[in-house]
């Protein structure tokens, strides 16, 4: 369920079509609104529509979708999520990866679900620009391309990393950070220098830091 004009403006603007949009009496009095649901929205009272919807502040809109499926590729470069399990967390690193040119994020089955609403908020219409799928495990050995996860200490400063060619960057849970499994698989370790008193960032902004600066040598 998308909520809200933005989620379903950048699901039309994909090129999809959702299976029933629901509008509020109210919200439909906009032109905004009105444009976005088309000629057949089912209209509903406001209580109906806050039963419908988890957003607090009643967005007017949303729509039912199919989930998109895109076909993954062995051309782009990925992020790989390990246990992200606050789903507004993965809801922005979708959204990172989106700003920054990459094609897909592959998450286990440990992280939270990204087609939640609260991960499609984060997501900010990012969902619809890449491909994203969930496995039970994820498959580093099938990656034809350079293996990059960060580490608090010890690890490569970001601007000294080779970033050259296919990346595959992985991310781990929040607190923990990748598991020593995936950790002993990568190919390069990646430290962000941050102040002194601080002792890591959100893996949200790790995501960012790092994927903004792949995009910006490319």
């Amino acid at each position: 369920m998308l909520e809200g004009p933005h989620l379903v403006e950048a699901f039309l603007q994909a090129g999809s079509k959702p299976k029933v949009v629901l509008v509020t009496e109210k919200a439909l009095e906009k032109r905004e609104i009105a444009d976005l649901a088309g000629k057949s929205p089912v209209v509903v009272s406001e209580g109906v529509f806050r039963s419908i919807v988890e957003a607090e502040n009643l967005p007017g809109i949303a729509a039912e979708i199919e989930i998109p499926v895109r076909p993954l590729s062995d051309g782009t470069d990925t992020v790989f999520l390990e246990g992200v399990q606050d789903p507004s967390n993965v809801g922005a690193i979708v959204r990172n990866a989106a700003a920054f040119g990459v094609g897909q994020v592959i998450l286990d089955q440990a992280c939270a679900d990204p087609w939640s609403p609260r991960a499609l908020r984060a997501g900010m219409g990012g969902h619809f620009a890449l491909a994203i799928r969930e496995v039970p495990k994820l498959d580093l050995d099938g990656f034809k391309g350079s293996l990059l996860c960060t580490v608090v200490r010890g690890g490569i400063r970001l601007q000294d990393a080779d970033l050259k060619g296919r990346l595959g960057w992985i991310f781990g849970g929040e607190g923990r950070g990748v598991s020593a499994a995936v950790e002993e698989r990568v190919d390069v370790k990646i430290t962000i220098p941050i102040s002194p008193g601080m002792e890591s960032l959100n893996v949200a902004g790790a995501s960012a830091i790092c994927l903004y600066e792949a995009n910006r040598r490319k």
